[in-house]
């Protein structure tokens, strides 16, 4: 038994001229850690003897217990650097995901011609040459379209815009969206919301991040939301039926805006209209009403024909006020109004936009 003892003792499990499998022989450190977990029983105290000891081999001298630092289980080497491997392995694959995604973002936003498919439209540009209808003249024409009275009012509307999503640190984006709004004969209506622009049939639409925030890109037509809405039988404007009367819409408009002083500026006139058509579509009479009401405010001036961003030949008056510019567009023979663009007057760095950017746009369609 003693000779097998000794041959044991003189054992080496790793010689230095035997195969290294990768880490070569163990140092004398490693050699402590492993003989720590061979005799981690001994230390619990599941062995004969004193708790923390090996009992004594015969023929040798025995062995004075003495603490021992405590020292963590160790893996060899070698699984830890496997360990380690996927690891690595991930955040090179996050790195690449990345670059993929980044790859495939500009890929939608730049499309065949490397035109942005989600750019902000440019500013409504007048043709060159065209005539500039002045607007008590194109209240004369409006009145006489209204003389039938037809088309009639309708309640609800459909709108196409395109807004501008500012944020400190970000380069602003605009939003493009289709709304529809529709009432039964209950009184209740219906709104539908899509991700649209119409100037890029058919390429992805940036539009509103969930709780984020953040944009995001999404297929053209995709319908952002359809909401329900219980009857309504409000009286007040602009939920109450519009007046076709020029001094009666007026104060409608007045009322919606500032139901105590009444006042309106042309800038503030312009915010009304805009509330008015997303809640109603204009009859003739109603238009009518509205170009006289928008001739006696003054502050609009023409400027001559435009092709609105639907493709409708129009005529546009512009009203320049602090900091910002609006372009109003009347049909030119009704005088119904097909839209309205707001653009920014001045640079704004902290936003990153530059005067002559949109910074809304609305089209009404029937």
């Amino acid at each position: 038994m003693s000779e097998e003892l000794d041959l044991l003792r003189r054992a080496d499990p790793v010689p230095a001229h035997g195969p290294h499998f990768g880490d070569g022989p163990l140092d004398h450190r490693a050699e402590q850690r492993l003989e720590l977990l061979l005799h981690a029983d001994d230390e619990r105290g599941t062995r004969r003897g004193t708790p923390g000891t090996r009992p004594p081999i015969p023929g040798t001298r025995p062995r004075i217990p003495r603490a021992r630092p405590r020292i963590p289980r160790a893996r060899p080497r070698m699984l830890s650097a496997r360990r380690r491997t996927p690891r690595a392995r991930l955040l090179w694959g996050l790195a690449a995901t990345a670059v993929v995604l980044a790859t495939t973002l500009t890929a939608l936003l730049a499309g065949p011609n490397s035109q942005p498919a989600v750019a902000a439209p440019r500013p409504l540009a007048v043709r060159a040459h065209s005539t500039a209808v002045p607007l008590h003249q194109m209240a004369e024409l409006a009145a006489a379209a209204a003389a039938d009275g037809s088309p009639g009012l309708r309640r609800g509307t459909h709108v196409q815009s395109w807004s501008l999503a500012m944020s400190d640190g970000k380069p602003p984006v605009t939003l493009p969206e289709e709304r529809v709004v529709r009432w039964n004969a209950d009184d209740s209506h219906t709104e539908v919301v899509v991700a649209t622009d119409p100037s890029r049939p058919g390429r992805p639409v940036l539009t509103d991040g969930d709780e984020d925030g953040a944009p995001r890109l999404v297929e053209d037509g995709k319908v952002l939301s359809r909401t329900t809405y219980p009857p309504s039988w409000s009286d007040a404007p602009p939920e109450a039926r519009p007046p076709h009367d020029p001094a009666a819409l007026r104060a409608y408009l007045a009322e919606t805006l500032h139901p105590r002083t009444g006042s309106l500026a042309t800038p503030e006139l312009l915010d009304t209209v805009k509330e008015l058509l997303d809640h109603w579509t204009l009859g003739a009479r109603e238009s009518a009403a509205l170009v006289r009401i928008l001739t006696d405010a003054g502050g609009l001036r023409p400027v001559g024909q435009v092709t609105d961003r639907l493709g409708r030949p129009g005529q546009a008056y512009v009203n320049d006020g602090p900091g910002e510019r609006r372009m109003l567009i009347l049909e030119p023979r009704t005088g119904a109004v097909l839209g309205i663009e707001t653009t920014f007057a001045r640079d704004d760095p902290r936003y990153g936009v530059k005067a002559g950017d949109v910074m809304e746009y609305s089209a009404w369609m029937r």
